[in-house]
């Protein structure tokens, strides 16, 4: 590897050289054509008008001592020039050498999956500094993405491992005679199988919402109407909960938000549900809007669970669930805040966590870019009570 990188280096100072040596030559040729084409004349102008007569012995000695001064000049000049140029390219490529081969062996390493690999400050110019900047951005996102592409294969081999075993463990009952299908049976294979099912939809989910592929069917819609159709489609799990879930729209009375409504739906879904797994029996789950400039804010605030400061940096992370949401409620797959962040995002969007800490309860926010509209108040659908 050094072989190349020293012949490399070599290159660029012998360009360098030639370059400069091109220039200095041209430059002493001009002067030489000027000093020769140009310079006798005057100077033979000159000595007439100073008393000297024409082809004199003496005016012809002068003439010739110019010209031999001149031819010398050019020629030292160009030779110390040429001394000079070798001696800045020199300094130059050495300068360039140890910074160019550190870029080089770094993206080496980076191109054999080596994504810790970084480039060292090493002072040797703004433009070089510049670009070890961006080489070390770079591969830290490359490392990023590395990470977060093993942890999520450590996760879904995780989530998949309870079903498969339980599904297998039936199987080898069944099999063996020990087990019976019947409607214990029935149910645990139905809850596993759809378990995986879920798992599969919502890993295609979140893939076409990450990658940009959502298909957005947008329409004008009233931010109230959107906030009561969620409470329609999550009273009943509320109910059977016994946790109160209440609507205020007043805030948002008014406005429109030009949007995919089924797909703003499955975010509020999945932002309701993750605090409903997340409130114990007797909580309060609120859901409310208003107009902040020009952003509609929709917040899903409980007082359940809580989260750390940890537990906040990850919420929207593949997979991630917190532990009292897996010790009480393992039917999620913690696909679902990710799916809404990457749904919001493609809205033009931005959802947040928050929470005052551990016990406190949970803050979810989405801001969406508003559209005013005397036609979107909103009224609840027939039926529909503000609180469950």
């Amino acid at each position: 590897m050094s072989t190349p990188r020293r012949r490399a280096s070599r290159g660029l100072a012998t360009r360098l050289l030639a370059g400069q040596a091109v220039v200095l030559v041209a430059g002493a040729l001009t002067v030489g054509l000027v000093a020769a084409i140009v310079g006798p004349p005057i100077f033979h102008q000159h000595l007439l008008e100073a008393g000297h007569r024409q082809n004199s012995p003496e005016l012809v000695h002068i003439e010739m001592a110019y010209r031999d001064a001149s031819v010398l000049a050019v020629g030292v000049g160009l030779v110390i020039s040429l001394i000079a140029a070798g001696i800045v390219t020199w300094v130059l490529t050495r300068r360039l050498r140890r910074p160019l081969e550190q870029l080089t062996a770094a993206a080496t390493d980076v191109s054999r999956g080596h994504y810790s690999t970084r480039v060292p400050a090493v002072a040797s110019g703004t433009e070089l500094d510049t670009l070890a900047d961006a080489f070390n951005t770079m591969a830290a996102r490359l490392d990023s993405v590395e990470d977060t592409r093993r942890r999520m294969l450590s996760d879904l081999a995780h989530e998949l491992r309870t079903p498969i075993a339980t599904l297998s463990a039936y199987h080898e009952g069944l099999h063996d005679g020990i087990a019976e299908i019947g409607p214990g049976s029935r149910a645990v294979l139905s809850e596993q199988t759809q378990r995986l099912a879920r798992l599969a939809d919502d890993i295609d989910d979140v893939s076409t919402a990450q990658e940009g592929r959502l298909n957005l069917q947008r329409a004008m819609s009233a931010v109230p109407d959107l906030l009561w159709s969620a409470l329609e489609n999550m009273r009943d799990q509320y109910g059977d909960a016994g946790v109160s879930l209440f609507v205020e729209p007043g805030g948002a009375a008014g406005q429109t938000v030009f949007v995919d409504p089924s797909r703003i739906g499955q975010v509020l879904t999945n932002l309701l549900t993750n605090a409903l797994r997340h409130t114990r029996p007797g909580g309060t789950v609120t859901l409310s809007a208003q107009r902040v400039d020009e952003r509609v804010i929709i917040t899903v605030a409980d007082d359940g669970d809580g989260m750390s400061v940890e537990q906040l940096e990850h919420a929207f992370e593949r997979f991630y669930r917190g532990d009292a949401a897996r010790t009480r409620d393992r039917s999620g797959t913690g696909i679902g805040l990710t799916i809404s962040r990457a749904i919001v995002e493609a809205h033009g969007g931005l959802i947040t966590a928050t929470s005052p800490g551990v016990g406190r309860g949970t803050v979810l926010t989405i801001e969406l870019p508003a559209h005013s509209s005397p036609d979107g108040q909103g009224r609840p659908p027939e039926g529909i009570r503000s609180d469950m």
